[in-house]
């Protein structure tokens, strides 16, 4: 008798700290999103597993209530904050709960990292570059947005992007930034069949990724649209999976690398692209791949100031990582706080490893 109580003693104090850690760490990641990761990179992980700590917390908080424990409290009150936190993931907004005016000046704007045009094969529908290429415009033209912004964006040798682009998107102007590589170039490009009377770039020290942006003028307003594409982690998962499988340490200290690398450089391009908008005279949308999730100090300070379309107007998992839905959301269409969202979606289209972003503004 006396030693199944000590056994019982023994999974009883065991249980507590497990939930202890894993309460310790939800609690981190709520901090994440002050902290600034180029100061402590390691406390960005926890909000990069959010979903998954909040998850595990839940599990425990029911198996504690099934034994009837008084330690439920632990991961109870771990929780309690992710009640603020979860509707950056999620959302349940239908057609009925969002309020259409009925005048006013709407602007459509889709956002999406087209990854260089390279998904094709497998089950994706397409099985050659060109066919992705197509696929590609097809479905953006079919969606008749105003403004348009892509990022990795890739042009072969010998390509004159200007004409490229005006020849693909009759009607549209159409600004961009590439960079050079062994296949050609690639980078950012808005495309607008909104008047354009200003653009430019904000390069990144160190790094292929960057932020443009257009000034717009729609009847009496004025707006600048942000293109934004911040650091990338640059993992190949399928790498990773078979590196885990083998035990090559190798791997996982090249994955660890990379991480603290583009943990580290993303807070200091997201600070650049800030200051700018600080200094903008006039209203600033923020679109693009953020290469962060809502638990992250990127979109703390991509938000202030402007509201999140889909927290808004969005319905379902906000997900847009096609790899790892409905898990990791890290592109946005941000918009100056006075507006209203009217639409928000994530049509899930096989032609990238991103999903896009539709979204439509009431200004």
């Amino acid at each position: 008798m006396a030693k199944r109580k000590r056994k019982n003693r023994l999974f009883g104090i065991t249980s507590r700290v497990l939930m202890l850690i894993v309460a310790a760490l939800l609690a981190l990641s709520y901090l994440s999103i002050v902290i600034n990761p180029a100061q402590v990179w390691m406390v960005s992980l926890s909000g990069l597993m959010f979903v998954p700590l909040m998850t595990l917390n839940m599990v425990l908080l029911f198996w504690a209530l099934h034994r009837r424990s008084r330690s439920f409290l632990i991961p109870l009150l771990a929780l309690l904050p992710s009640f603020f936190f979860i509707g950056r993931y999620v959302q349940f907004n239908s057609d009925e709960t969002i309020e259409v005016p009925a005048e006013g000046r709407t602007v459509k704007i889709v956002t999406w990292n087209v990854g260089r045009f390279a998904m094709h094969g497998g089950n994706t529908g397409v099985s050659s570059r060109e066919e992705c290429i197509d696929s590609v415009f097809s479905f953006i033209k079919s969606q008749e947005p105003d403004i348009i912004c892509l990022q990795e964006f890739s042009l072969r040798n010998g390509q004159k992007a200007k004409d490229y682009l005006q020849k693909r998107f009759k009607g549209y102007n159409a600004e961009y930034y590439l960079f050079p590589d062994d296949a050609g170039s690639f980078g950012n490009v808005t495309l607008s069949r909104l008047p354009v009377n200003g653009k430019g770039k904000i390069k990144f020290e160190e790094s292929a990724n960057l932020a443009i942006y257009t000034d717009h003028k729609v009847e009496d307003r004025r707006f600048r649209v942000y293109n934004c594409h911040f650091e990338s982690y640059n993992i190949s998962f399928t790498g990773l999976i078979r590196g885990l499988a083998k035990r090559d340490s190798t791997v996982m200290a090249e994955t660890s690398s990379k991480m603290k690398r583009s943990i580290t450089r993303r807070p200091k391009q997201v600070d650049k692209v800030f200051e700018d908008i600080e200094n903008c005279p006039v209203e600033s949308f923020v679109c693009g791949d953020f290469n962060d999730n809502p638990m992250s100090y990127t979109y703390y300070r991509m938000t202030r100031g402007r509201k999140d379309a889909f927290v808004e107007a969005g319905d379902g998992f906000g997900a847009t990582y096609s790899l790892l839905w409905p898990m990791l959301r890290i592109d946005y269409a941000l918009y100056p706080d006075r507006y209203k969202a009217i639409s928000h979606d994530i049509p899930r289209v096989p032609y990238s490893d991103h999903y896009p972003v539709v979204t439509e503004i009431q200004l």
